[in-house]
């Protein structure tokens, strides 16, 4: 079985995020770049899987700029196979369509019997990625799962709803979305360092991939940004026997009930 975990390299969730007011991009340079915990986690399902059947290869998967293979020998240091990495000048800035596009041609070009990527990033936060390669790759996709069980054939999750538990299947191949409720990701071993360093990573362009950027097709645009305003002074209310009042007209002013 040959396993395909979709990863990406972050700004560090504990450092500052800001965008570029003129690109309207995120300043990925303003902070560390760090892989994805979610995308971790992805790693550790289908790495303890491969653990039990040895005949299983681990291969992960990122789109994004030069800085990107430091973050997937992470991965590999886990317990993955090999990595793949597409890079392109032409993705900077690319919106979700190209995105998914570009990942659908790589699963097609690398091979695969199971995908396993999380819901969303801790940066774009989209969280349609998965939907969108499921359509894209005409498969089946169990989405926001938090419990994860890879079989021979199939592929089978739980999922948490407003109204309870659902239990979901499906035959393989197949698109897996997880939720952070899976179990923590591994520290990578010494021993995995220092393989990590041996194990190959490929490169891809969108050229190798037959994605034509250049062809009229709907993307998205920024209209306008600005930055967030500042703070405002917060209202303080004093209890003079109307505080019950008061507070319920200041909520009904900002329409907050």
């Amino acid at each position: 079985m040959k396993i395909l975990v979709l990863v990406k390299e972050v700004p560090d969730t504990y450092g500052d995020r800001t965008l570029n007011l003129t690109t309207g991009l995120a300043q990925r340079d303003a902070s560390d770049k760090v892989l994805d915990e979610i995308g971790e986690r992805a790693i550790e399902a289908a790495v303890s899987f491969a653990e039990t059947h040895p005949q299983t290869e681990v291969v992960v998967l990122s789109v994004g700029p030069e800085s990107v293979p430091t973050s997937l020998r992470k991965g590999l240091a886990m317990g993955a196979d090999r990595a793949v990495h597409v890079l392109d000048d032409r993705m900077r800035g690319a919106d979700l369509t190209l995105t998914a596009e570009v990942l659908a041609a790589s699963a097609h070009k690398v091979g695969f019997d199971l995908i396993v990527t999380g819901d969303l990033s801790t940066d774009g936060v989209g969280g349609v990625i998965p939907a969108m390669l499921a359509e894209l790759l005409g498969l089946p996709h169990l989405t926001n799962l938090t419990e994860l069980t890879i079989g021979e054939s199939s592929v089978r999750g739980v999922r948490d709803s407003d109204t309870g538990v659902m239990q979901i299947s499906a035959p393989l191949p197949a698109i897996a979305s997880i939720t952070d409720r899976l179990p923590d990701p591994r520290f990578p071993s010494f021993k995995g360092i220092v393989a990590a360093k041996k194990k190959p990573c490929e490169t891809l362009t969108l050229d190798d991939l037959g994605v034509d950027v250049s062809a009229e097709k709907p993307r998205s645009i920024i209209i306008s940004l600005s930055e967030k305003p500042a703070r405002g002074a917060g209202v303080t209310i004093v209890d003079d026997g109307q505080a019950g009042q008061s507070i319920a007209d200041f909520l009904v002013e900002n329409r907050l009930v």
